[in-house]
């Protein structure tokens, strides 16, 4: 049998973003899902990005991506101009206000695998319309592993296609507060349980700062956020995580729960580093020794 061209195909958003923190500001940056995840995914696995862009996008960003070895055979663009948005954090760097979100040839994506993605062991589907998503899923042949992704506008506009999704993928990630309102479950237990009754292995709970929750019918596995002292911007800092998390799962070529949890710490150590400056600079520099040193003192910090 032929080794697909690509083990990881990713599917998701991509965007220029404009983003003012509490310490600065930052116009026309590179953003996205797809965008932060092939990045950390990049790392671990050869990874194709799926997604759109306008005529206006800009050379150098796509050079980044090149950079770093992703494919971009799945890299549409269509006439117009790019997926834009704009925010401002609050000091605490958790919540935000966005100020603009002009959708422009991503209000029309439709996401088209080139042939040799679809024999790709290993798919995430970053947060995009769960209509988009299960396009995706009838293009896909035999994967070994998906994992998706959702927020609380498509939970509250199109739950009946959301709940249709995760019905067919292995794994489910969302926040404390999508999970609550998904299952209008108070506890995160609760709110896992009635999850995982609809089809999944596993539900990933996200907790931001705080790190991560993975629920399985039998277990519970808890994993805290590396401890940083200062960060510059939490932008795609959960897509970043998740292309870890799956660039590290997809290298192992396992998907048992004890290879879930080792990816998980990979996933966190590298979003560790995107936060430490905007959009993709810091992964940009980053190397795969980097990530193996401060995973090894991570792992030393958990130690008991």
């Amino acid at each position: 049998m032929t080794r697909p061209k690509v083990d990881l195909t990713i599917v998701g958003s991509i965007g220029i973003d404009t983003i003012a923190t509490p310490t600065a500001r930052r116009e026309e940056i590179l953003g996205g899902s797809v965008s932060y995840a092939c990045a950390a995914a990049s790392f671990f696995t050869q990874t194709g990005m799926v997604g759109v862009v306008g005529t206006d996008f800009p050379a150098a960003f796509r050079q980044v991506w090149e950079n770093m070895n992703i494919d971009l055979e799945g890299l549409q663009v269509e006439e117009g101009k790019t997926f834009r948005w704009s925010g401002v954090y609050e000091e605490n760097m958790d919540n935000r206000t966005t100020l603009s979100t002009d959708l422009n040839v991503f209000e029309n994506f439709s996401p088209e695998l080139p042939d040799d993605y679809r024999d790709a062991p290993y798919l995430f589907l970053g947060n995009i319309h769960p209509a988009l998503q299960l396009h995706v899923l009838e293009q896909v042949r035999n994967p070994k592993f998906i994992l998706i992704d959702t927020m609380d506008l498509w939970i509250n506009i199109d739950k009946e296609d959301l709940a249709k999704v995760i019905g067919k993928c292995h794994m489910l990630t969302l926040n404390e507060s999508e999970a609550r309102l998904f299952t209008g479950e108070q506890t995160l237990g609760k709110a896992a349980k009635q999850l995982l009754a609809m089809g999944p292995e596993y539900v990933l709970i996200k907790k931001g700062g705080n790190g991560s929750m993975l629920f399985t019918r039998h277990n519970v596995f808890l994993l805290h956020a590396y401890p940083l002292d200062s960060f510059e911007d939490p932008t795609g800092a959960g897509d970043t995580f998740a292309g870890g998390l799956m660039g590290a799962l997809a290298a192992s070529g396992r998907c048992d729960e004890d290879a879930i949890r080792e990816a998980m710490l990979y996933g966190t150590i590298t979003a560790s580093f995107g936060v430490e400056e905007f959009s993709l600079d810091r992964l940009q520099r980053l190397s795969r020794e980097e990530i193996e040193q401060r995973t090894a003192e991570f792992k030393e910090m958990c130690r008991i």
